[in-house]
């Protein structure tokens, strides 16, 4: 599966209005009361797109030129931050905003919309609490420098990232094996501290404004209750459980023999090729295909033009040059003297033209995939970003249409038709579809009951309920167990914190659902644009110069946030978010894992 960070107060474009909007809504009411909301929501967005760009552009510094014992990068983080705080939490709109909406039936949906957007962002930022808030933002952004400073090793020697993914993926000795995953779980120790640090100020920022916990804020932004979202997330590993207990019997006895061991009741996580555990795809070699060769062949920078050119392909716009000259795309120098944050991302750094990404790109499968993926982010950004959309709701339909953009081009992106057309792979090549059956579902079916599950679990219990700095990695391995059948390879204490070694634990908090959601949204769009608009099988397409799968795209993303995203997504496919069309498409493979897996031993129950 492919993810993609969108940084705390950056990436979640929920944060101004526009000043370019000048002709009137629509159900313009002509009365004093609408003058005073137009006029405040002008005034807002004068003030706050400085502050946030300033706050932006300082975050971007942050992440991508660390320097040890540099203080003044994060230090003006901080304070450009804190600005953007104070103002988006300030009294004033705060009560401007609380009055405008008791009178919500002499405004239009749109002024609605930006006012509750506005109240939002307040949440996390009140004013009642500035000492509070200021002390959360200072927090976050040591937790920040500390996660992306720290330096991984392995008998005694630094390694990063790509080195130790490089490692689970390819070695077959157990022991190394197990010092490059211990590796990438070093700093959960040293950030466990802070976690319970912000574990407290985030609870305690956005119950200044009624909300009961940090994850009940997070969720409302989808217009739900926390407890209707952990019920959504319960439903879609329900629905896609009977599929993830076959994937994890074959796992058990594939990695027992690939490694020359007894088949184990439950995975050591070692054993995986991903160092949570959130995708397995790489497990599976495609006979035909050499994907990793071709790209290598044609380099980190032919990944980034071919990627672009296939959304231009869709009837995308070129992107700016600006996104060449100023983004972070390539590991940084062996021999440089800073460090960068390792995860990939993509910025909307003015919520308007200044479009960024922060990778660390080397040419192969994998990055293929997420390099399309933080460009259906880009593009998303670029295609709500006009004068019909207040800068207030340029973000997502939901936080989850984000995360489906760009993984539903990864998805299709890999599908032989498409291959063949972009040269990457042989006419005459013959791939073996339950193969490429398995690796899609070892991505993208594997990671909802670590998204919907162990990671959405463990935040509802660090915010909403309060769990214990004592009891972290406990819990933690107890929902890796329950939901995915994995356990650790040596004993687990309290020394250690394994939740804070993944990124969005520290700086995107309770929000890992949106991947969930998200993989459950791609499927149906992928199955729409399939069988409605392309014609083709589902599981062998080809968007590449489809128009038409462009404007279906464009359609769903050019009205931003300015859109109930329920009621869209009933208006464009039929139907509400289902895990159906995902299930639909690994139905084939369900019938070849039974057959596969008959007469062994099932260890996962066959209901949650």
């Amino acid at each position: 599966m492919y993810k993609t960070l969108l940084p705390t107060a950056l990436c979640i474009c929920l944060m101004a209005c526009n000043t370019a909007e000048k002709s009137k809504p629509e159900n313009y009411v002509e009365d004093s009361l609408n003058h005073e909301v137009v006029t405040f929501l002008e005034e807002y967005n004068t003030e706050i797109q400085g502050l946030y760009y300033a706050s932006a552009k300082a975050q971007w510094e942050l992440n991508t030129h660390i320097v040890e014992g540099d203080t003044m990068t994060s230090k003006k983080a901080a304070q450009a931050e804190e600005a953007l705080a104070a103002f988006m939490g300030s009294e004033e709109n705060i009560k401007k905003s609380t009055s405008y909406l008791e009178k919500a039936e002499a405004l239009n949906a749109t002024q609605i919309k930006q006012l509750e957007a506005i109240l939002y962002n307040a949440g996390n930022n009140p004013s009642t609490v500035e000492d509070v808030v200021k002390e959360r933002i200072a927090a976050e952004t040591k937790q920040v420098e500390m996660l992306f400073g720290y330096q991984m090793t392995m008998d005694g020697e630094a390694i990063d990232g790509n080195e130790i993914n490089a490692i689970l993926k390819n070695s077959l000795n157990l022991n190394e094996r197990l010092k490059a995953w211990e590796a990438s779980k070093e700093v959960g120790a040293t950030l466990k501290a802070g976690l319970e640090n912000l574990q407290q100020l985030r609870n305690q920022s956005v119950q200044a404004l009624g909300y009961e916990d940090y994850f009940d804020y997070q969720v409302s932004d989808y217009g739900m209750s926390k407890e209707e979202l952990i019920a959504s997330c319960e439903s879609m590993i329900k629905d896609l459980w009977p599929l993830y207990r076959e994937l994890h019997t074959w796992a058990r006895y594939e990695l027992a023999a690939k490694y020359g061991q007894e088949v184990p009741d439950f995975i050591p996580a070692h054993w995986l090729t991903n160092k949570w555990g959130q995708e397995w795809g790489a497990m599976v070699e495609i006979e035909g295909i050499d994907l990793d060769s071709e790209l290598e062949a044609k380099g980190a920078e032919w990944i980034v033009k071919e990627g672009e050119a296939f959304y231009q392909s869709l009837g995308f716009e070129a992107l700016p040059e600006s996104f060449y000259t100023q983004s972070s795309l390539y590991p940084a120098p062996k021999d440089a003297d800073y460090k960068k944050n390792s995860h990939a991302s993509a910025w909307h750094l003015d919520l308007d033209k200044d479009v960024r990404s922060l990778m660390s790109i080397v040419p192969n499968t994998e990055w293929w995939g997420t390099t399309l993926h933080e460009l259906g982010h880009i593009y998303y950004y670029m295609t709500y970003s006009n004068p019909d959309v207040p800068l207030v709701l340029r973000g997502g339909a939901n936080r989850a249409y984000h995360e489906a953009m760009g993984s539903l081009i990864g998805l299709a992106a890999l599908q032989k038709p498409f291959l063949v057309d972009r040269g990457l792979l042989s006419e005459e090549a013959e791939l073996n579809q339950m193969q490429l059956l398995l690796s899609e579902a070892l991505d993208f079916v594997v990671l909802i009951p670590w998204g919907a599950g162990v990671m959405t679990q463990f935040e509802h219990a660090l915010y909403a309920n309060n769990l214990p700095v004592d009891a972290y990695n406990k819990r933690w391995w107890e929902l890796k167990k329950k939901y995915q059948g994995i356990v650790p390879p040596t004993t687990r204490g309290e020394e250690y914190c394994d939740a804070a070694s993944k990124t969005h634990i520290n700086n995107d908090a309770a929000q890992y659902y949106d991947y969930a959601m998200s993989n459950i949204l791609l499927f149906q769009f992928h199955q729409h644009i399939a069988t409605k608009i392309l014609k083709q099988d589902p599981h062998a397409t080809n968007y590449y110069g489809s128009k038409a799968t462009g404007d279906f795209l464009k359609n769903l993303m050019v009205k931003g946030a300015n859109v109930d995203w329920k009621k869209d997504l009933e208006e464009k496919l039929g139907e509400g978010m289902s895990a159906k069309a995902m299930a639909d498409y690994f139905a084939p493979l369900m019938d070849y894992l039974k057959a596969l897996n008959e007469g062994r031993k099932y260890t996962l129950a066959e209901r949650l």
